[in-house]
C-alpha cells in the first residue's frame, strides 16, 4: 500500500484549490496519506524562495492572474484578496495536528475546510471561533483547538524540517516514495504514478 506524504500550509489558496482530490486519488488507489501541515513561509527562506508579498511585480500579477484562471476552471468560489491573508495559519495547523492525534473526523476534509474559510469565505483562521467551526464541520471535538497546543507546535516544527529535508519547496506538495509531485495542478500526475503509468 502506497503512503503519501501531503505537505500543505493552511494559508495556500494552491491548497485550497486542491479541494479534496488528493484524498479521491488515494482512495482510488488503497494508498494511505499523511498529512504535514508546515511553515510555508519559512521553507521559502530555507529553499531558495520568496514569500508572495517580496516577489517581482511581473510574478505577482501572475500569480494573481493564475489563481483566477485555475479557480474558474474547477468552478470554486475563490477571492484573490481575502479579507484575513496575511494572517498567522500557526494556530490552526496546532489545531489540525490535534485532530490528527485524535481521530474521529476527516483530516482531508479539516484541511480543506480551513483553507476554504481564507480563500472563499473571508474568515480569520487564527482566531478560536473560526479554527472550532472548522474541527466541527470536519467531524472533530471543536475543544481540540485548545489542546496539545505544545506538541502541536512541536509537531508543526518537526514536519518543516521534515519538508526542507524531503526536497519540499512550497504547497500542495505530495511524496510517494521518491518521487515528488508540487502543485494542485500535478494531483492528475500523482494518480497516473500510482497507476504505474508514470
Amino acid at each position: 500500500m502506497a503512503q503519501i506524504d501531503y505537505y500543505f500550509a493552511t494559508l495556500s489558496p494552491y491548497c485550497y484549490l486542491a479541494g479534496q482530490r488528493l484524498e479521491e486519488v488515494a482512495a482510488k488507489h488503497g494508498a494511505t496519506i499523511n498529512y504535514k501541515p508546515f511553515d510555508i513561509v519559512a521553507a521559502f527562506g530555507r529553499t531558495g524562495g520568496t514569500p508572495p508579498k517580496d516577489r517581482h511585480i511581473s510574478r505577482m500579477e501572475y500569480r494573481a492572474q493564475a489563481l483566477t484562471r485555475e479557480a474558474k476552471k474547477l468552478g470554486m468560489e475563490f477571492n484573490l484578496k481575502p479579507a484575513h491573508w496575511p494572517t498567522n495559519g500557526a494556530p490552526a495547523a496546532y489545531a489540525f495536528i490535534s485532530a490528527q492525534n485524535a481521530g474521529g473526523g476527516d483530516l482531508g476534509k479539516l484541511a480543506h475546510v480551513i483553507t476554504r474559510n481564507v480563500w472563499a469565505y473571508e474568515k480569520d483562521i487564527a482566531k478560536d471561533d473560526v479554527v472550532r467551526a472548522c474541527l466541527k464541520e470536519a467531524g472533530f471535538d471543536p475543544a481540540l483547538a485548545d489542546s496539545g497546543l505544545l506538541v502541536g507546535a512541536e509537531t508543526y516544527a518537526r514536519n518543516l524540517e521534515d519538508a526542507v529535508e524531503a526536497g519540499v519547496f512550497g504547497a500542495p506538495f505530495y511524496i510517494v516514495g521518491d518521487e515528488r509531485f508540487w502543485g494542485q495542478d500535478k494531483i492528475e500526475d500523482l494518480d497516473l504514478h500510482l497507476s504505474g503509468k508514470l
